[in-house]
């Protein structure tokens, strides 16, 4: 009896830790989430808010879903290079300046893009830094 309970704790520990590991490339996900949280919070937050709801008007909010994941390719850019074209973002239009952040690392663009593309309702997996370069060529 006790060698069977024993077995079955055993059994059981192996399979979550089993159960628990994550590949490599979700374990790179998950660093690029943590770093770009930190990321949002010193460049991001005070205009798109800590829930990435925005501020009425004035900024857009970052829980479109299809806004993010049809320009995707554009985040890198809009984030680096601001913007002052108009959006259209949750179905409504917004005129303001979005300010440059030239002083941002191509690496560090890269998590804050993983972070709003995962976070506040979104699930667009990995953008690698590489990515970042080859959009940012595309937009000069």
């Amino acid at each position: 009896m006790r060698k069977t309970i024993l077995l079955s704790i055993f059994s059981i520990v192996i399979c979550c830790i089993i159960y628990s590991c994550q590949n490599a490339e979700e374990m790179e996900q998950t660093q690029y989430i943590s770093g770009g949280k930190d990321l949002y919070i010193k460049y991001c937050q005070n205009c798109h808010s800590a829930n990435g709801e925005g501020l009425g008007e004035l900024y857009p909010a970052l829980t479109d879903t299809i806004f993010l994941k049809e320009n995707k390719e554009q985040l890198a850019c809009i984030i680096k290079n601001g913007s002052n074209k108009p959006m259209v973002i949750n179905g409504k239009k917004y005129d303001g300046k979005m300010p440059a952040f030239k002083q941002i690392e191509n690496i560090d663009l890269a998590k804050i893009i993983v972070y709003i593309t995962n976070s506040f309702g979104n699930k667009q997996g990995m953008y690698k830094f590489e990515q970042v370069a080859k959009d940012l060529e595309k937009c000069k």
